[in-house]
């Protein structure tokens, strides 16, 4: 790695398998392979926007742990990742039960991901980061992967590095309850807090997104951005209110999309620019996203983001 800023993110990226076609899956005869994890989508988008991105992580000694430590270096991020011999990958697979809806289910309790410890994170990374990113989705998963993220956002603020955290819930981890106390102890350490309106509604009480960005910025960060989907984003910025449309596309997945939108406001964030092209990137890496199948393979490189834009159908 060399001496430019770089963006510091760990947590689970596991095998994902979805179908190819519309319908039950227990009648679907192919799956393809890849990998998905929040914090790893994380990671590529900023790679692929121009800022360097480590990721580390915990992998079983298979082939699923070979497959996601191949694609996330294969996109150009400093991959740190600990074989566990002990404990499978993590997988996913998603279903695509209507044109319009699809399901994913996990398998990975017990997995290596879930057993990530602070030794397990650089101490000498976080403190050279310019920027620490943590999601809700690494304390969800056991004690030990919750005291690995509490470890390392209190060492980021010691080397006064700055934090972001998505709380990004996952209903099949942990109840909403488990999950408020979570985000109450991490929220007043984090600068920067990403939230979907109904995991900002968990953390804070019902609101309008307004509101809701004022109360989460209430208990310590300089900023709360709410991620409103199909509606854009609302932030408030060290008390200023900025508001985003959403960039309109021909959507084929969701999935991944909050990822791809703090990718985006990350990577303009840490090269200086202000709030409102933070958002406007973060809009545009976001529709991207939507339109592929994939966690991350839609995530756009800083020349593809005006394409958005042009009525051109051709480049030549």
């Amino acid at each position: 790695m060399n001496d430019a800023p770089y963006v510091l993110t760990f947590g689970e990226t596991m095998a994902l398998m979805r179908t190819d076609q519309v319908g039950p899956l227990a009648h679907t005869s192919t799956l393809s392979l890849g990998i998905g994890g929040s914090e790893s989508n994380v990671a590529i988008g900023l790679q692929r926007l121009g800022v360097q991105a480590v990721w580390c992580g915990r992998v079983g000694a298979d082939s699923l742990g070979s497959l996601v430590e191949r694609e996330i270096r294969a996109e150009g991020v400093d991959v740190r990742t600990v074989i566990d011999p002990w404990a499978p990958t993590g997988l996913m697979i998603k279903e695509r039960r209507t044109p319009a809806t699809q399901r994913v289910s996990y398998y990975r309790s017990g997995s290596a991901g879930s057993r990530i410890t602070p030794e397990n994170i650089d101490e000498q990374l976080v403190s050279g980061a310019a920027l620490l990113h943590v999601t809700g989705i690494t304390p969800a998963l056991s004690p030990e992967a919750a005291s690995t993220l509490r470890h390392a956002v209190e060492g980021a603020r010691a080397h006064h590095v700055t934090v972001s955290f998505d709380l990004n819930y996952r209903g099949n981890l942990w109840s909403p309850e488990s999950a408020r106390s979570v985000y109450r102890d991490i929220i007043p350490l984090a600068d920067i807090v990403f939230a979907g309106e109904d995991e900002a509604v968990i953390a804070v009480g019902a609101g309008d997104p307004e509101e809701l960005a004022r109360r989460i910025s209430a208990l310590g960060p300089r900023q709360a951005v709410i991620k409103l989907g199909a509606d854009g984003a609302i932030a408030l910025i060290q008390d200023t209110i900025f508001r985003q449309s959403a960039v309109t596309v021909d959507t084929v997945d969701t999935v991944g999309a909050g990822d791809a939108f703090v990718a985006g406001y990350l990577a303009e964030f840490v090269t200086g620019r202000g709030p409102q092209e933070r958002l406007n990137t973060a809009a545009a890496t976001g529709a991207f996203a939507c339109l592929v199948p994939g966690d991350w393979e839609g995530l756009p490189r800083r020349h593809e983001l005006p394409m958005l834009q042009t009525r051109e159908p051709v480049s030549r």
